[in-house]
């Protein structure tokens, strides 16, 4: 199952994050995700805001979803806008 986290930002837009290729299980996609790690442990993340906002992508350390803050998250997409 693909994992997903969401925020609210301060004007009430629910961002649903996503690491880029992790929607898809298969060998393929674990060396899409593997080559789209950077040399500094980053993955590309997709955050689509509901409302019909422009989608923005975000480079997040890997361990992301378990590790940053929504106050970080929050942050990364506000700067990324």
């Amino acid at each position: 199952m693909m994992k997903q986290r969401e925020v609210t930002d301060q004007h009430n837009t629910t961002w649903t994050c996503v690491q880029a290729y992790a929607a898809v299980d298969s060998a393929a996609t674990a060396e899409a995700v593997e080559k789209s790690e950077t040399a500094e442990g980053t993955v590309p993340v997709v955050c689509t805001p509901s409302g019909g906002a422009q989608t923005v992508r975000l480079e997040l350390s890997k361990d992301w979803l378990d590790n940053l803050s929504d106050d970080e998250l929050k942050r990364a997409i506000q700067e990324a806008q």
